[in-house]
């Protein structure tokens, strides 16, 4: 994709975040505003001040369906990447640490490949993660947040109800994820049943 072409595509992203802040229903600054930005960067969403995460669906990197209402139950770890993001490059491994070390407790972690092609994203993965990556050119996922993850990486974690819990805009590391993971993961763990 030429440089022309990536403005192009990076003016139309800003440019929906923009409508979708325009419309009806909750203002994306209001719920923010409900949100606590923690000394490690987390915006932090207080239970009773959650909204709902939008429907997220469509295709895997390796051509497979997700869709997040199947996750219901489970708190779920979105992370915006993109492979010609160096920052998403350090990441990764935090990313796949936590993971491995959180999955038991009822919780999933998805990718969303952004602004991306589909060969370079499937190269950027091997061997870096082994949980699945959403194929979102357009940056379609991002854009429906109330709370948009608007750089990259970003990363949300959703709560066993469906709800944004906490967001990280910029590069996570392990030691500041996962005890945000296993924090969201234990208000619900006991109506979660067996890990």
């Amino acid at each position: 994709m030429g440089i022309g072409r990536r403005i192009a595509a990076a003016a139309l992203a800003l440019s929906a975040v923009g409508a979708v802040a325009a419309c009806g229903g909750d203002d994306p600054a209001a719920a923010e505003g409900r949100c606590i930005t923690a000394a490690d960067g987390w915006l932090r969403c207080p239970t009773g001040d959650r909204s709902a995460a939008p429907p997220v669906a469509g295709e895997l990197l390796d051509r497979g369906r997700y869709d997040l209402a199947a996750a219901s139950g489970q708190v779920v770890v979105l992370n915006f990447w993109g492979s010609w993001c160096a920052p998403c490059r350090a990441e990764a491994v935090d990313l796949e640490a936590a993971y491995q070390a959180t999955k038991g407790l009822g919780v999933a972690f998805v990718g969303v490949n952004i602004r991306d092609e589909r060969d370079k994203a499937l190269a950027f993965e091997v061997g870096r993660v082994t949980y699945p990556s959403l194929f979102d050119p357009r940056s379609a996922v991002a854009i429906a947040f109330d709370i948009p993850p608007n750089a990259t990486p970003a990363t949300v974690v959703i709560d066993r109800s469906g709800r944004v819990a906490a967001v990280k805009r910029g590069i996570v590391q392990r030691s500041t994820l996962e005890p945000v993971v296993r924090e969201i993961a234990a208000e619900g763990a006991a109506d979660a049943g067996p890990a």
